[in-house]
C-alpha cells in the first residue's frame, strides 16, 4: 500500500540492537508481549540480504567494466539473483517494519509502573466540590429539561453518540471554544491555527493513529483511491504534522500552536461505556495544544502545557484533580502523560477532561521532523500535545457544577463576556 511505501520506523532498530535488554525492560513496563528475538532475527536477515545484494551488484559492475564477452551469461544470472534477493529483502523489511509500527513509545523512567488506571498516581486536587442541598441531576437530564440537548433527534438524523446542542447551550459551547482560544493565545503564548479536518494515511501514521488504531478512525471514501483520507480524531494529528519532513531553524523553537476543531472517533473499544449523554461521542469539539521543542526540553514543556490546561479550569472555577498515568495506561505515542479530571456531581467522581502528553522523539522519527542543535548536528525534535480543553466535557462540567435546584444553570463569571452577559441559562 501507499502507507507501506511512506512508512518510517517508530523505533530505531540500531538502538534496539545496541541495547536489547534495556528495550525488553522498557516493553515489560508497558505490559505488552512483543517477540524481540523475532525482531532481531528479521533485522539480521534484512542486513544479510542487503550485503548479498551489494556484493552481487559489485560483481556485476566489475564484469561490465571488463567487457569480457565470455562473462555475459554470468552477468545475466547475477541480474536474476539480485532481483530474487531484492524481493526477499523487501518482504523481510516490510515484516520488520510492521512489527515495529505496532510497538508503543518507551515510557520515561519517572513514569510509575502499573498495568492499568488503578496504578495512576494523583498529583494534586484543586477547587471546591459543590455542596448541593438537593440531588444533583446529570448533564443530559439538565440539557433535555432545558430543551437544549436533543439526543433522540440526532439518533434519527445521524445515529447514536451524536447530539443536537441548541439555543443558549449552543452559545455556551461556542463561548467555551472562544474563551479557551483567547486564553491560550493572549495569556499562554500559543499561535492560533485553523487547520484542515482531513488527514492522509501518512499524516495519521506520523502521530501514531495508524496502523494500530485503524478501526477507530472515520475513513472517507473518495474517488482518488491512491491515497487514503480520514477525518481527524484530534487536531494533534494535523498540527503536529506541520513540521513533517522539515529541518526546523532552532531559533523557531519552541513552536506552540492551538486549534479548536471538531474531532471524529468511532470509539470502537467503548461498547456499552457512557452510552448516555455527551461524555463519549463520535463527534465533539476540542481545543488542542501542540508544542514542538528541542528534544531535551520535553518534560519542562509538559509541565507548562498542563498548567495552561488547568488554568482554564481555574478561571471557570471548576474542581479538578491532576494525575500522572502509569506505564500501562498511557497512550500509544506518549512517554509521559498527565490527565486532568473534572468533578461531575451526578457521578460523584472525577472524569477526564484533558490529557497532556510528551511523546519525546517518537512521532518526530515517523515524520522526519528535525532541527540542528548547537553542534550543528541534525537531531529529532520533541513533540507534545494536550487538550486545552475538551469543549463538550467542559460544557458537561458547567451544567453539573453550576446547576440550580430549579434546573437553571448559572453562567461562570469568566464566560459572561462571551455570553452576552447573561447571568443564567433557563428553560425555553
Amino acid at each position: 500500500t501507499l502507507l507501506k511505501r511512506k512508512i518510517k520506523k517508530m523505533h530505531n532498530i540500531k538502538e534496539i540492537r545496541n541495547d536489547v535488554e534495556a528495550f525488553k525492560k522498557a516493553l515489560n513496563k508497558r505490559f505488552i508481549e512483543i517477540d524481540v528475538d523475532k525482531i532481531l532475527s528479521l533485522d539480521e536477515n534484512n542486513r544479510e540480504y542487503i550485503q548479498q545484494r551489494e556484493l552481487l551488484e559489485k560483481e556485476k559492475k566489475d564484469i561490465s567494466k571488463s567487457k569480457d564477452q565470455s562473462l555475459f551469461e554470468k552477468s545475466k544470472k547475477i541480474t536474476v539473483e539480485i532481483d530474487n534477493i531484492s524481493k526477499l529483502q523487501t518482504n523481510v523489511k516490510n515484516e520488520l517494519e510492521t512489527i515495529l509500527s505496532s510497538i508503543p513509545n518507551i515510557p520515561h523512567p519517572d513514569v510509575p509502573t502499573g498495568k492499568d488506571e488503578n496504578s495512576n498516581v494523583e498529583i494534586s486536587k484543586s477547587g471546591t466540590i459543590p455542596n448541593f442541598t438537593f440531588k444533583p441531576k446529570s448533564h443530559y437530564e439538565l440539557g433535555e429539561n432545558l430543551n437544549m440537548l436533543d439526543f433522540d433527534l440526532a439518533t434519527k438524523t445521524t445515529g447514536s453518540r451524536f447530539v443536537f446542542v441548541k439555543d443558549k447551550l449552543a452559545l455556551l459551547e461556542r463561548a467555551l471554544s472562544n474563551f479557551m482560544l483567547d486564553t491560550h493565545v493572549n495569556t499562554n503564548g500559543y499561535e492560533e491555527i485553523s487547520p484542515p479536518l482531513i488527514a492522509t494515511d501518512a499524516t495519521m501514521y506520523g502521530t501514531g493513529q495508524l496502523p494500530k488504531f485503524d478501526n477507530d478512525q472515520f475513513e472517507l471514501k473518495l474517488d482518488d483511491s491512491s491515497d487514503r483520507k480520514f477525518l481527524i480524531p484530534t487536531a494533534e494529528v494535523i498540527l503536529t504534522n506541520i513540521v513533517k519532513d522539515q529541518i526546523i531553524d532552532k531559533k523557531k523553537l519552541p513552536m506552540r500552536m492551538v486549534a479548536s476543531t471538531p474531532c471524529f472517533r468511532k470509539e470502537a473499544g467503548s461498547y456499552g461505556k457512557d452510552t448516555k449523554g455527551m461524555i463519549r461521542q463520535h463527534q465533539f469539539y476540542k481545543v488542542e495544544m501542540v508544542s514542538i521543542v528541542e528534544i531535551d526540553k520535553c518534560l519542562p514543556e509538559l509541565d507548562r502545557m498542563t498548567d495552561c490546561a488547568t488554568k482554564i479550569l481555574d478561571l471557570l472555577k471548576l474542581p479538578y484533580r491532576k494525575i500522572v498515568l502509569c506505564t500501562g495506561d498511557m497512550g500509544f505515542s506518549a512517554e509521559k502523560t498527565f490527565d486532568i479530571e473534572v468533578w461531575l456531581p451526578s457521578e460523584d467522581k472525577y472524569r477526564e477532561i484533558s490529557s497532556c502528553s510528551s511523546c519525546g522523539s517518537f512521532q518526530a522519527r515517523r515524520m522526519k521532523a528535525r532541527y540542528k542543535n548547537e553542534k550543528k548536528e541534525t537531531v529529532l525534535v520533541g513533540t507534545l500535545n494536550g487538550s486545552g480543553l475538551a469543549v463538550g466535557r467542559t460544557l458537561v462540567a458547567i451544567l453539573e457544577n453550576y446547576q440550580q435546584e430549579d434546573g437553571s444553570i448559572l453562567v461562570p463569571e469568566a464566560l459572561k463576556p462571551y455570553m452576552n452577559n447573561i447571568e443564567k441559562i433557563v428553560k425555553i
